[in-house]
C-alpha cells in the first residue's frame, strides 16, 4: 500500500492494517499489536523519511502466527532510537516498537530510501461454533492462503 507522506495518513494505515489482518481471521490482541507497529513505522516514515515528491509504502505479510509489517520510505537515513525525556510527547516509538515486536530490522530499499520492518506474533481468532468455522471454511476466508500478502 503506498501512502502520501503526511500526518493524516497514518490513520490510514491503521485502518487497512487493521482491516487486511480482520480478513485474514486473526484474532485482536496480534491485530493491536500488529497496528501500533505499523502505526509507529508509518509515523516515523512521515516525520523523519519524508521527500518532496515521495509516498511511503506500508506491506503486510502473513504466514501462520507470525506478521511482517514492512515501511519504506525515501529517506536513506536509518533509523534511530532516541533517549525521550520524562516530559517529551514523543521519541519513543523505536522502543516501543522493539518492545512488542519478536524482531525488528531494517534494510535499503531500491531504488531509493529504506526499510524498517518488524514481525509480531498473531493468533487465529477463535471459532464460536462449528457452524460459523464452516461457513468461513467456504466463504472469503478460504480464497486467503498460507503466506498472504497485502
Amino acid at each position: 500500500m503506498q501512502f502520501a507522506s503526511t500526518a493524516r495518513c497514518v490513520s490510514l494505515v491503521r485502518t487497512q492494517v487493521e482491516r487486511v489482518l480482520r480478513e485474514w481471521g486473526y484474532a485482536s490482541s496480534g491485530i493491536d499489536t500488529a497496528v501500533l507497529v505499523a502505526s509507529e513505522l508509518a509515523t516515523n516514515a512521515v516525520v523523519h523519511g519524508h521527500l518532496p515528491g515521495h509516498l511511503f509504502e506500508v506491506g503486510v505479510v502473513s504466514a501462520d502466527d507470525i506478521c511482517l509489517i514492512v515501511v519504506s520510505d525515501s529517506s536513506p537515513r536509518p533509523p534511530q532510537a532516541l533517549e525521550a525525556g520524562a516530559d517529551d510527547e514523543s521519541g519513543r516509538g523505536l522502543q516501543l516498537v522493539r518492545a512488542v515486536a519478536l524482531r525488528t530490522g531494517q534494510r535499503p530499499h531500491r531504488p531509493l530510501g529504506k526499510t524498517v520492518w518488524a514481525t509480531v506474533h498473531m493468533a487465529k481468532q477463535q471459532s464460536r461454533t462449528a457452524s460459523s468455522a464452516s461457513l468461513h471454511a467456504t466463504g472469503r476466508g478460504a480464497e486467503a492462503g498460507e503466506g498472504r500478502v497485502s
